[in-house]
């Protein structure tokens, strides 16, 4: 049984920084691959941000110079720090967990959170 436990989304003003976390219920956390993935309104799902079991990090263009995803394996979380948020950056926002190249496994997704950048 794996869970993905998201918290951390709501609205904030243009500029403005929010953090998002997920936490990961089950015996695989540490030596999957995470990300975050975000879905606007009448677009597709797109990557925001992955990380690897060695802390590896890969950002979409938009976002490299305003967001960073960190993990703590000790809490089985991962996190988005989100600063410089522009109303673009509104989405629902969600968690996968995947594993690497060298594993057989499942994929797994959080049930998203909602982020609203708007004044």
């Amino acid at each position: 049984q794996v869970t993905l436990v998201e918290s951390g989304g709501g609205l904030v003003q243009p500029g403005g920084s929010l953090e998002l976390s997920c936490a990961a219920l089950g015996n695989f956390f540490k030596i999957y691959f995470m990300g975050y993935y975000r879905q606007a309104p009448g677009k597709e799902r797109e990557l925001v941000a992955t990380i690897t079991d060695q802390n590896v990090t890969n950002y979409a263009d938009s976002v490299w110079d305003r967001f960073t995803i960190t993990r703590d394996n000790s809490k089985d979380t991962i996190y988005l720090r989100m600063n410089a948020l522009k109303p673009d950056d509104t989405a629902v926002y969600f968690c996968k967990a995947f594993p690497p190249p060298w594993f057989i496994g499942e994929e797994h997704w959080g049930q998203g959170t909602q982020v609203i950048v708007s004044s």
